[in-house]
């Protein structure tokens, strides 16, 4: 099972390319996520999707592309293919390695036409009669959209999918292409960490690691939102000091030459759809100004990293994340560990 996601500009062709190109990739089907965003209205106050000027800034838009395209390779196998623009490089990234977790792959390849083609095309377009002006779909929403794409194009987007310029292809010629591509390989899988999503409760150990002004290290995972600290899931007979220790060094490159200190152990409740468990929290001390320079990140599971003050915290971690760091700051600062539950103290 394998998704081919072809992204690129609004009104680069997307739809027509993905229509032909079921039809020379043999056992393939077409999932357009524009549907996800059509179903939307019916599914969500008013209220809530008047917060977000597009349907991909709703969380739930992209947790429901990943269950919907999991949900019809399990159902019909084979090669799912994806015309879908992202431009945001979390979103790919959220997108992607949710469906990592479920251990499909995914190759992405992005059409590219020169600019002024582009605009041409734009320019061609049909727009239902029905659309007011300036509602997803015009000529006026995939214009501005276009500095966007630019942005992104030149920052991740060439680096991270297989182009082809469309330039001078028709949507026939591009899906022959890109079925070539995927058959040969030259369209490589999605270099993305693959965390197999839990069934049970699960143990995992974070270590809070600390520059000399005593900011706490934060990373940005490429397989989930949000912030979080250096560490992850504890393995079936490991020691979660360890463990914490051993994540550390796979993430950071830092080698940490003393057990870490306990600060916090935080009991999360299962809430659907997550399982909860158990969430540990050391303390991994303060890095000179050389170790915190010789960070390194590997690329396929974290996209940043960043020393913050506890206040900076706030703004990043979502929030039972950040009252566990809250409670296991004032755990250091006091010298005794903490018992919580849902980032509360208990006992």
């Amino acid at each position: 099972m394998t998704v081919v996601w072809i992204n690129g500009a609004f009104g680069a062709g997307k739809s027509t390319t993905a229509r032909e190109l079921v039809e020379l990739i043999p056992n393939s089907a077409l999932f357009d996520p524009e549907v996800i965003g059509g179903a939307l209205p019916h599914l969500l106050p008013p209220k809530r999707l008047a917060e977000v000027g597009d349907f991909q800034d709703l969380p739930i838009w992209r947790r429901l592309v990943i269950d919907t395209a999991a949900a019809l390779l399990a159902d019909l196998g084979g090669v799912l293919v994806v015309p879908m623009t992202l431009l945001r490089q979390e979103y790919r990234d959220e997108i992607f390695g949710g469906l990592a977790s479920r251990r499909i792959p995914v190759q992405h390849v992005l059409l590219a036409p020169a600019e002024t083609i582009l605009r041409a095309r734009i320019a061609g377009r049909e727009v239902p009669s029905d659309l007011p002006d300036g509602e997803m779909g015009t000529r006026q929403w995939s214009y501005d959209h276009i500095e966007p794409y630019r942005t992104a194009l030149g920052t991740w987007l060439a680096a991270d999918a297989h182009p082809v310029d469309t330039s001078a292809l028709t949507p026939y010629e591009t899906a022959l292409r890109i079925a070539e591509a995927v058959r040969t390989g030259d369209a490589p899988v999605c270099d993305i960490v693959q965390t197999p999503e839990p069934t049970a409760e699960t143990l995992a150990a974070g270590v809070l690691l600390f520059d000399e002004q005593d900011r706490v290290l934060l990373v940005d995972p490429t397989y989930k939102a949000g912030w979080e600290f250096p560490g992850g899931v504890v393995e079936p007979g490991e020691a979660p000091a360890r463990a914490g220790m051993r994540e550390v060094t796979e993430e950071t490159g830092i080698v940490l030459d003393e057990v870490p200190r306990l600060l916090v152990a935080d009991w999360e409740p299962p809430i659907p759809p997550g399982y909860g468990g158990l969430r540990l929290l050391f303390d991994g001390g303060r890095l000179d100004s050389a170790d915190a320079h010789r960070l390194l990140l590997p690329g396929p599971e974290l996209r940043g990293w960043r020393f913050v003050t506890e206040a900076e915290a706030a703004g990043l971690l979502p929030p039972v994340r950040y009252e566990r760091l809250r409670w296991a700051l004032r755990a250091r600062e006091r010298g005794a560990a903490l018992y919580l539950e849902a980032g509360v103290p208990v006992g």
